[in-house]
């Protein structure tokens, strides 16, 4: 998440190769000083000295190392700690965590992974979170409140002005998928019936604009919005001109329950910076921004890849080995029923591929060849899906046309294996067979993905979740028992 306290304005910001170069930096210094504590301790314990002359000894040996962890953590940017963190076994990172300045902790927080954060807040009391967040805008402390312990958040709504408190209590109300779950309070709000000179007046009260300002909004007295004016309209505008003369109509108004994945394909559509929000009423309660949109979309992503490979949620990569096997056990109890089924399959037609053994050598290439047709169908479904492009009413039509692709692929590449079938084995049944097999495996590969996502969305689920291990499955399982089904019924 994009920070926005001024603080990491001034901050270095790293290019991904330079991210890299400062993580092997860090992992260096970081190891190399955890050395020197080591041999100072084994040191002092040999020498038998006093307690006092092993503090002195201890701090002037590790001191510098320490020195030069700071400063280096000290120039980089809050996004960038957080990747590091993310990047470091649990030990190291709790480590270098605890040299992290305490201004930093709360922007940190708000950047790393949901799993990192979780193993970071578990080592903080409840004095060191509040004071982390406190700090933090209204928007970004909504965001941490799901893995903020609950007296952490009784005391950060004591210690807010009534305002904040009640823009706090807001964004809380929110699920994470709706738009108020990404919107700010940022928003600089002007009148209709003023003059632009009193607007520029007006702005140089400001320390500094809220990031992303590209427009400021037009409302009237009870806050509804009436238009936006453009940063770039006010600058090149004569200064006796009203707002009302110069505003524009905003290209999208956003309502705060509006589904979040309709903003961010807003967002694209007309490659805008900022968005207002209004509640019902029409009044204007907050704005989204570009920054919180690409974020939105780069968490929905990975776990739309998580949950296609069948992980419940993200998973720290160093997490411990209990925690990660909870994660992971439930598709791979799936994927083995499944698979035992597709053996089962397999079984039934022992005694066809005893008398053909060349049924052996080719049933995995229409499985194989119908599971990765069905993943290309499937993935674009739910992305389909994701961007609001599929309803029931063109559902057949999508349907008839993947069935008709993969009829045409199923006959070019099932022509293909057929001869090669026949060129090895001269045998031109066995080559028919084989062309047939593949075309129908992946129609059933077509049908069903469309059917998986389409039937988990009806079933209120994530489209994506498993549904690698569901198709592949399926075209397992169906691909053998078409194939061998066949070579009983005109090989054998």
């Amino acid at each position: 998440m994009t920070s926005t306290t001024e603080q990491n304005t001034v901050k270095k910001t790293e290019t991904p190769e330079r991210i890299h170069d400062a993580l092997v930096e860090v992992t260096s210094l970081l190891r190399r000083q955890r050395l020197v504590e080591g041999l100072a301790r084994e040191q002092l314990e040999e020498e038998g000295l006093t307690e006092q002359q092993s503090s002195l000894l201890k701090s002037a040996t590790i001191e510098q190392g320490l020195n030069n962890l700071h400063n280096y953590l000290n120039r980089l940017h809050s996004a960038d700690i957080a990747y590091i963190l993310e990047a470091l076994p649990i030990d190291e990172r709790l480590y270098l965590w605890d040299l992290v300045h305490s201004d930093q902790d709360g922007e940190i927080l708000v950047e790393v992974s949901d799993a990192v954060r979780e193993s970071l807040i578990s080592t903080m009391d409840t004095e060191e979170l509040v004071a982390a967040t406190e700090s933090l805008p209204t928007d970004e402390i909504a965001a941490l409140a799901p893995d903020l312990p609950q007296e952490v958040i009784d005391d950060l709504f004591q210690g807010l002005p009534m305002e904040e408190r009640e823009e706090l209590r807001t964004a809380m109300s929110f699920d994470e998928d709706m738009v108020g779950a990404l919107m700010d309070f940022e928003d600089i709000q002007i009148r209709g019936d003023v003059s632009l000179e009193t607007v520029f007046r007006y702005l140089r009260r400001f320390d500094a604009l809220p990031t992303q300002t590209d427009q400021l909004f037009v409302v009237d007295r009870e806050e509804a919005l009436l238009g936006v004016l453009p940063i770039h309209v006010l600058l090149v505008n004569d200064e006796n001109k009203r707002v009302g003369d110069v505003m524009q109509p905003p290209p999208i108004i956003l309502r705060q329950h509006e589904n979040a994945r309709d903003a961010a394909n807003a967002f694209e559509r007309y490659d805008l910076v900022s968005a207002p929000v209004v509640d019902t009423n029409g009044k204007l309660v907050g704005r989204v921004t570009v920054d919180e949109i690409l974020d939105f979309i780069k968490e929905r992503a990975e776990e739309e890849v998580l949950a296609q490979a069948g992980l419940r949620e993200e998973e720290d990569v160093f997490a411990p080995v209990w925690k990660s096997f909870q994660n992971r056990w439930a598709w791979l109890a799936v994927n083995l029923m499944t698979a035992f089924v597709a053996s089962r399959v397999i079984g039934l037609f022992e005694h066809t591929i005893v008398q053909l053994v060349a049924l052996a050598a080719l049933m995995p290439i229409v499985a194989g060849i119908g599971g990765n047709s069905g993943n290309q169908t499937i993935t674009m479904i739910v992305r389909s899906m994701a961007l609001g492009q599929i309803s029931s009413a063109n559902a057949r039509q999508l349907l008839r046309k993947e069935l008709s692709v993969n009829l045409i692929n199923g006959v070019v590449w099932g022509s293909v294996m057929g001869l090669i079938a026949y060129l090895l084995y001269q045998d031109a049944a066995l080559g028919v067979v084989m062309m047939i097999a593949m075309a129908l495996t992946l129609l059933l590969a077509a049908l069903m993905g469309v059917l998986i996502p389409l039937i988990m969305a009806r079933l209120g689920r994530d489209p994506a979740l498993g549904s690698s291990v569901l198709i592949t499955a399926v075209t397992d399982s169906g691909g053998f028992f078409i194939f061998l089904g066949l070579a009983t019924l005109f090989l054998i």
